[in-house]
Parts: structure tokens; sequence; C-alpha cells
């Protein structure tokens, strides 16, 4: 054992089990490294990396609690990504959702759209 190493169960926990997973093809374009957290809405990412956003609105990474992923300039990789649970409400990181997941999809899509996030369709 461990110091400060709980055993709570004999059965592992599976984080996120029963959400609904996607995944994402996922690109760096810009010059720096970009570090993505765990519960970060995806969506909201920085603006140089380059995936499908639309796709994306409601989830955050599928890794454990506290980790992230990291993106160097150039990078190209796949990343699974899992629904919120319970509420559904998003605050801060780029401010385009700012509440309930539910209902705000479009208008987060305009904001991003005109903010240049990219990997937005233009409509």
């Amino acid at each position: 054992m461990i110091p400060g190493e709980y055993f709570l169960n004999d059965v592992p926990i599976i984080a996120n089990k029963g959400r609904k997973t996607i995944t994402v093809k996922v690109s760096n374009s810009g010059d720096r490294p970009i570090q993505v957290g765990s519960h970060t809405h995806f969506f909201e990412t920085n603006k140089a990396l380059v995936f499908s956003r639309e796709k994306a609105y409601g989830y955050h990474l599928n890794i454990p609690a506290g980790t992230s992923v990291r993106f160097e300039p150039g990078d190209t990789k796949e990343v699974e990504l899992t629904e919120y649970g319970g509420l559904k409400i998003v605050h801060g990181f780029n401010g385009l959702v700012n509440g309930k997941l539910i209902n705000r999809k479009q208008t987060a899509l305009k904001k991003a759209r005109k903010k240049g996030f990219i990997g937005i369709d233009k409509k």
C-alpha cells in the first residue's frame, strides 16, 4: 500500500461510463504548443486547433480528471471526447456558451465564427 492510497472497491471505477463518445481529428496550426485539460469544453479550445467544432459542441476530452492532452505545432492526432453529464452547464473558457448547452449551439457557432475560430463552417 502507498501512503495516502485508498481502496474504495474491488472493481475499477470507469470514468464517463455510459456516456456518448466521439473521435475527432485535431491539428495544431499555431506556432506554440497547446495543452487542453480534461474538463475543457473542446468546442471552445484554442483558436489555432483545427477540427470540427460543431461536432465537438457539448463534449470534453475522455481522459482522467486533472490530466491533459498536448498538441505541438504541426501535430495532428485523434482524440476521444465524451459528452458533458449533469445539468450540461458550461461557463468560462472562451465565453462562447456561458450557460446551459441546450439551445445555445447556433449562437455559440456564430460567436466562434465572429471571433475567428478555425473549424467553423462559413454560413
